[in-house]
């Protein structure tokens, strides 16, 4: 079993950065690939980014591409999500994610089998 406790969510103005944590206890998140998803009002949960963390290879989706950062920590066996030039369109709740399909990155959510509990992220214009 996974954990996933997310930190660091919160209103931000637009044009402004967040910095997202995803943190696990007891379990090393190397063995795992990791993904970064959101979900807004009255819309389905979307993609935003993964990593593989053995290799660090990385996907994002089209909308966060080149604002959006993922990357991992593996001495604090942390997934960062760096959010920056921020928009209303960003505001969702976001959460973290593992799977143990490491073969190649995988962006839909039913791929992934464990879950954080979500942190909103509200941008205001």
């Amino acid at each position: 079993q996974v954990q996933l406790v997310e930190s660091g969510g919160g209103l931000v103005q637009a044009g402004g950065s967040l910095r997202l944590s995803c943190a696990s206890s007891g379990r090393d998140l190397s063995l795992y690939t990791l993904g970064w998803f959101r979900q807004a009002p009255g819309k389905e949960r979307e993609f935003v980014a993964t990593i593989k963390w053995s290799v660090g290879n990385t996907a994002y989706a089209d909308s966060v591409k080149g604002r959006f950062t993922i990357s991992r920590d593996s001495a604090q066996n942390t997934v960062y999500l760096q959010m920056n030039s921020l928009t209303p369109e960003d505001t969702a709740v976001y959460y973290c994610a593992a799977t143990p399909f490491t073969k190649v990155l995988v962006t839909t959510p039913p791929a992934y089998t464990y879950w954080g509990q979500g942190l909103q992220v509200t941008v205001s214009s």
